[in-house]
């Protein structure tokens, strides 16, 4: 008689809560970080609006009825030009007041102002992005001659004075397709201007991109790419690039911020975005003139300014956090020794 014994296997333990625990890729993980931080949140919901401001204006101007050319001077002072009424001509009509002395509206130019400055930054961060990934991609898989090369161009644009170069830059430009007298397109300035950022901004992110390479180019998912025969254009941008992406949007969410100042700056400077085209800069720049008598005219636009940068900065660097699992605030997030069970309750169930 032979006797059958069998085996028990033992039951895997439900799910906490009920709720089945499926695996998370890197993406979605960071992604549940990101949730998880308040002031990404808050800073995230900032730079929506923001965008949407940007995006919207035509129809923000629509429904506000006045557009960021109209001028008001029968609501000026004759004697000085200053806004009539309470703080610069804040009233129901014109939210944030008038401009001295030309008597436009300040609100509807902001609107418009914001729209130009997120135009001109989030264009020259993808150029300098797309230049700097590729040179650094290059420099940092191929090494030898090529990284020589890279390098020493990487060292000759930091070596160039930014300030310098862009006073000497922008107006050679404008003479070399326009004549003294003749009136500069505003698209040809925020061309001329993408191209200076374009010109100093990339070296950072080539030797972000070059150091990551150096690390990756001897891991086994890329000898056993270069054993199967994939070829140099599959190797950089199949096999590199894709676990690239994580430095990559840190350093773009930083670079816009830069680049909105970096405008700002230009244009208050008066070469870069001028007068009437809505600017920050070219705001600030005329509002120096009425700092005593109308201080809402520099208010509105230097706020604005501080919110749009401060937003950019706390969302990049809440991106750097949930980019990186060994961040502090990926420690925060991590549940407790012992699965999140309070150390009283566990000792008195022992």
């Amino acid at each position: 008689m032979s006797l059958s014994t069998e085996i028990a296997r033992p039951e895997a333990p439900p799910p906490p809560n009920g709720i089945d625990i499926a695996g998370r890729s890197p993406g979605q993980l960071a992604w549940a970080r990101l949730r998880r931080d308040r002031v990404a949140v808050i800073s995230g919901g900032v730079l929506a609006f923001f965008l949407l401001v940007a995006i919207l204006a035509p129809l923000i101007e629509l429904a506000y009825g006045i557009g960021p050319y109209d001028q008001f001077q029968e609501k000026l002072r004759r004697s000085d030009g200053m806004p009539l009424g309470y703080a610069g001509g804040i009233s129901g009509e014109h939210w944030f007041g008038l401009e001295p002395g030309s008597g436009r509206d300040i609100f509807i130019r902001l609107v418009y102002g914001i729209r130009t400055s997120l135009l001109i930054a989030v264009m020259a961060a993808l150029l300098t992005s797309l230049i700097g990934i590729t040179l650094g991609i290059l420099a940092g898989y191929l090494g030898g001659w090529v990284d020589a090369v890279i390098g020493w161009i990487t060292d000759l644009a930091l070596a160039l004075p930014f300030l310098i170069f862009a006073l000497a830059v922008m107006p050679t430009v404008e003479l070399r397709f326009y004549g003294p007298r003749d009136e500069v397109p505003t698209w040809f300035r925020v061309a001329v201007l993408i191209g200076i950022f374009a010109t100093f901004g990339w070296t950072g992110m080539a030797r972000l991109v070059r150091g990551q390479v150096i690390s990756l180019r001897e891991r086994e998912f890329v000898e056993a790419a270069r054993a199967c025969g994939a070829g140099l254009g599959h190797m950089l941008f199949r096999q590199l690039l894709p676990n690239l992406w994580a430095p990559i949007l840190v350093s773009f969410s930083l670079a816009v911020p830069a680049y909105v100042t970096g405008e700002a700056a230009l244009s208050f400077l008066n070469i870069g975005i001028r007068d009437p085209t809505p600017d920050f800069g070219v705001m600030i720049f005329r509002s120096i003139d009425y700092l005593q008598g109308d201080p809402a005219y520099v208010f509105f636009p230097g706020i604005t300014i501080f919110a749009l940068v401060l937003a950019f900065n706390l969302f990049g660097d809440a991106l750097r956090d949930a980019l990186d699992p060994r961040s502090a605030m990926s420690a925060r997030a991590a549940p407790p020794p012992g699965g999140g069970v309070d150390a009283a309750a566990t000792k008195d169930a022992r």
